[in-house]
């Protein structure tokens, strides 16, 4: 798959493809379904089946990435920013974490951390204070203005995330969460 590029607007709610249109092929399926049969009829020999899947949630990526960038842009945040705020609100009070911490639970590396923590300082949305179980450590905590932009920001971001997921029953959303959960599990268990 390519890189990704600048993400561009995208509405809260994906629409849905009409069977006949460019969009979908003969039948009502989605683009990976024609891509899918492109490949079927020029490589019979072999089965494509799992490009289907990693195709569809390499796609789905794309549009909830532009989804999640458009609602949080009133809110003042970009991802980045919303990450790192929201791994502090979530910690609990006093809402600080030291930044191996952070580095951890982004999964970023120290110089994009420090990079991170000083933007989010200058905005004051952050602060840097010292840690008092490691004298030679710091902490980076939530200031006031942080915590009253991530809760509203949060807010904002479940809403959409709901709106992302309207398409899909009850049903559908606790096994598809079930599904990708145990397919994460096989890579993040090989990481530990």
């Amino acid at each position: 798959m390519a890189t990704r590029g600048k993400p561009k607007a995208s509405s809260a709610t994906a629409p849905s493809p009409k069977a006949g249109s460019d969009d979908a092929p003969e039948g009502g399926g989605d683009r990976v379904d024609r891509i899918l049969a492109q490949w079927a009829r020029e490589r019979p020999d072999l089965d494509a089946a799992p490009m289907g899947i990693i195709g569809r949630v390499w796609r789905l990526a794309r549009h909830t990435d532009r989804a999640v960038e458009s609602a949080l842009a009133p809110t003042g945040l970009n991802t980045w920013e919303f990450d790192v705020l929201a791994t502090l609100r979530r910690s609990g009070p006093p809402y600080a974490l030291s930044p191996g911490a952070l580095i951890d639970s982004l999964m970023i590396t120290s110089g994009t951390m420090t990079n991170r923590i000083d933007h989010l300082e200058r905005a004051g949305l952050v602060r840097r204070s010292p840690n008092p179980d490691d004298r030679r450590g710091l902490l980076i905590e939530l200031t006031q203005p942080g915590r009253t932009r991530i809760d509203h920001a949060l807010e904002v971001h479940v809403a959409n995330e709901h709106r992302l997921l309207e398409g899909l029953s009850a049903a559908e959303r606790k096994q598809l969460a079930s599904l990708l959960r145990r397919w994460l599990q096989g890579f993040e268990a090989a990481d530990e």
